[in-house]
């Protein structure tokens, strides 16, 4: 193969993987998927933002009220996946995520939640330029502080599959490996609030 063959220079796919089955127990069982945001549900902003960021392809996993998410919002384009065990925790809809991108071809995952609009492509852009190969491993970093979204190598997503349990997602595998992860700095291009709590509504307006 030689250096100019497109196959030798073609950039890696990064898959980006939603988690979009959040309950919205605090905010008194509203799916956070289908919250209202610039007049359309929640999850379709999430999607678009991955989109241009550079991600392909993008994967959803849904939850509760997953047949009306399907129903209310457009999601073509992606893979749609439903995780039944969603009340679990995230850990759950992260096995799920990352078992759903099995044979893509895909040399990372990049995630992000649904609930988290002060997100935008920007932040996301600035973490998928820090894979490096199968085993990378970085995160948005908000004024040192480690948040979303994370990319996760493919090397890594048997391991995190492993621990992923209850509300931990992939927490037990990033303090493991905390000497190589990278913290990529977003604070001047983004916001990382989510949307929990009724006060939180406000931010959507």
């Amino acid at each position: 193969m030689s250096a100019n063959d497109p196959a030798h220079t073609a950039p890696p796919l990064i898959a980006g993987l939603l988690l979009a089955a959040g309950g919205g127990r605090r905010l008194g069982g509203r799916p956070k998927a289908l919250l209202p945001y610039r007049g359309r549900p929640l999850v379709e902003n999430a999607v678009r933002v991955l989109r241009e960021a550079g991600c392909g392809p993008v994967h959803v996993v849904l939850g509760a009220s997953a047949a009306e998410v399907r129903e209310r919002a457009d999601l073509s384009g992606c893979v749609v996946v439903d995780n039944p065990d969603w009340a679990q925790g995230m850990g759950s809809s992260l096995r799920v995520g990352l078992a759903s991108l099995a044979g893509t071809g895909a040399g990372a995952a990049l995630v992000s939640l649904v609930d988290q609009p002060g997100i935008g492509p920007a932040a996301v852009a600035r973490v998928l330029g820090a894979y490096r190969s199968p085993t990378s491993l970085a995160a948005a970093a908000y004024e040192g502080e480690r948040g979303h979204p994370v990319l996760f190598g493919a090397d890594r997503w048997a391991d995190i599959a492993a621990t992923a349990t209850g509300d931990k997602g992939a927490r037990v595998h990033l303090a493991r490996h905390a000497e190589e992860l990278m913290l990529v700095e977003c604070a001047d291009i983004a916001e990382a609030f989510d949307i929990d709590t009724p006060p939180d509504l406000a931010r959507l307006l």
